[in-house]
């Protein structure tokens, strides 16, 4: 049987517009997925290099320095970044300086989702004046400048990896609080966890077997941007001499130690900020790939 013309004519138009709405999720899907992948692959290229690279070829040690080999340029042999007004390798103290960045940004997102979490699912979870007794006294370290409150710490307890660290996790530590909370709130009336209270289930149970579970993805999805900043202000708390001391070799120490010479050796403060930027934004960028791709609000 023969099909009219105007058929042949009205159909070519809407299979266009129907394969072009197919279209549209799938290059959204694919533009989330390159969000990901692309800061995920050098974050893990960055890891390899400063974790494992080390153990399996040999780099110069970044608290030696060699005052025959001072100021080489880039690309120098044997010193692909070059060295600095002390005879250290840059190469080297970009790897050893990244993993103490990593670890940082490790521990203090680690204590952060452990104790925060908790702290904000218990008040969330009791609310009443538990919840306002609780959130109060969060409110206090909110209230300070995250800066200002960790100079403040690592002042008082000294310069080390360790006071870093615990200088940066009090204002961690309240931030996943505030999240736990919201995410356990929206959570608390739903069915599945009144069923769970009215079958006498403890209240620990609750939490670690019914709550934890679906907050998870919004606090792994807030540990990647915490991480973000966590660098950014470990760089910040070694460049003001309050983090990590000399001559351990750190991002921020080595911007702090260039600066004097920025006008002669640009490149002593250009290098170690690159790597100091660039993983920030790839860490961003996963946290944000991952919320759209979860859905997290």
């Amino acid at each position: 049987m023969s099909v009219p013309a105007a058929e042949l004519l009205s159909a070519g138009p809407a299979q266009d517009v129907a394969g072009a709405a197919r279209a549209v999720p799938r290059a959204r899907g694919w533009l989330r997925t390159l969000e990901i992948m692309v800061p995920g692959t050098l974050l893990v290229v960055l890891l390899f290099f400063c974790f494992i690279w080390p153990l399996v070829y040999r780099v110069p040690d970044p608290t030696v320095g060699n005052l025959f080999q001072v100021n080489r340029p880039l690309w120098s042999p044997g010193h692909i970044l070059g060295t600095d007004t002390v005879g250290y390798d840059i190469m080297s103290r970009i790897l050893y300086g990244g993993r103490v960045s990593f670890e940082v940004a490790a521990a203090v997102q680690a204590i952060g989702l452990a104790a925060g979490g908790l702290f904000g699912m218990f008040a969330a979870y009791r609310g009443g004046w538990t919840d306002a007794v609780m959130m109060r006294i969060l409110d206090v370290f909110i209230a300070f400048p995250s800066l200002v409150l960790a100079l403040a710490i690592s002042d008082s307890l000294g310069p080390s990896e360790t006071h870093v660290i615990w200088a940066l996790c009090a204002f961690s530590i309240p931030a996943f609080a505030r999240v736990s909370r919201a995410a356990t709130l929206r959570l608390r009336d739903q069915p599945f966890v009144v069923a769970a209270r009215l079958a006498g289930t403890r209240t620990w149970r609750i939490m670690v077997r019914h709550l934890a579970p679906n907050i998870a993805p919004q606090l792994l999805t807030f540990s990647l941007l915490g991480a973000s900043l966590t660098i950014i202000l470990e760089g910040a708390l070694d460049f003001l001499g309050y983090g990590v001391p000399a001559p351990t070799a750190t991002w921020g120490n080595m911007i702090a130690t260039g600066e004097q010479y920025i006008s002669v050796y640009p490149r002593l403060v250009i290098v170690p900020s690159i790597f100091l930027l660039a993983t920030a934004i790839c860490l961003n960028m996963m946290g944000d790939g991952l919320r759209a791709r979860w859905g997290v609000r």
